[in-house]
């Protein structure tokens, strides 16, 4: 029999170990154990942050540490997948590394330095919403695919490429993401209200998923970040006002 005075946690169930753990610790264990071995399209590689640089994983682990360390449920934001720029160097969804050192209060030491529009908008309305620390209490941000894309465009050159760009890649990582995204809404996530980032593909997929396996009793697209920084950068503070509005919701 287990002697749980041990301090070994192998030694307990693998639900007792979860039912305990903060939400942080769920994400920690969630993104550090990320791994997809199946097959790609020609040309499109898997990128995984939490595999390919130390410095991603260890940023990753101290943002949720700091910052979901309370109990209580929150709900889900799902966006397209980690972009090179983003999640991809810092392991935290849209938070560029000027975000990192200017949000977070946490370090980031790698040659890299990076500037993501999507990041710009986000970290824009959770300051409108009340700050960092208040919207990590609530919500919770993730990928339709917990792993991001990259295309091979020749002579050492890489582009970001999304779980959606053809039928092909969407097929092949298809049960993955499903699988993922059960395991993440396993850690008592609020379903009552889910939101989709994007109001595109992104939406049309998301909404087939939520039809069949009813993830959420209500699904709200809002305008991808990226987009509105790209193309409606003027009108900022209205998407701002409209994400608030969303995000406010009573279930």
């Amino acid at each position: 029999m287990a002697k749980y005075g041990s301090n070994c946690l192998t030694d307990l169930p693998g639900w007792f170990i979860l039912r305990t753990m903060t939400f942080g610790e769920k994400v920690i264990d969630f993104n550090t154990h990320l791994h997809f071995d199946g097959k790609l399209p020609n040309g499109i590689r898997m990128m995984n942050p939490f595999e390919e640089g130390q410095e991603a994983r260890s940023i990753m682990e101290q943002f949720y540490r700091i910052f979901y360390n309370s109990p209580g449920k929150r709900r889900m934001l799902i966006g397209i997948n980690p972009g090179r720029f983003g999640s991809g160097v810092t392991g935290i969804p849209f938070t560029d590394t000027k975000r990192l050192t200017e949000k977070t209060g946490i370090s980031f030491h790698g040659g890299l330095q990076t500037h993501e529009p999507s990041a710009v908008f986000i970290h824009h309305m959770m300051d409108a919403y009340g700050g960092l620390k208040k919207f990590c209490q609530h919500f919770y941000f993730t990928s339709m695919c917990p792993l991001g894309f990259v295309m091979d465009k020749g002579k050492g050159k890489e582009v970001n490429y999304n779980y959606y760009d053809t039928k092909a890649l969407t097929d092949l990582v298809y049960d993955f993401m499903i699988a993922k995204l059960k395991e993440q809404l396993a850690w008592g996530i609020d379903r009552s209200v889910g939101y989709c980032l994007g109001t595109g593909k992104n939406a049309a997929f998301i909404t087939k998923v939520n039809d069949k396996y009813k993830f959420f009793n209500k699904l709200v697209p809002l305008e991808h970040p990226r987009f509105i920084m790209q193309y409606r950068s003027r009108y900022q503070q209205a998407y701002i006002d409209k994400y608030l509005a969303a995000l406010r919701l009573k279930a």
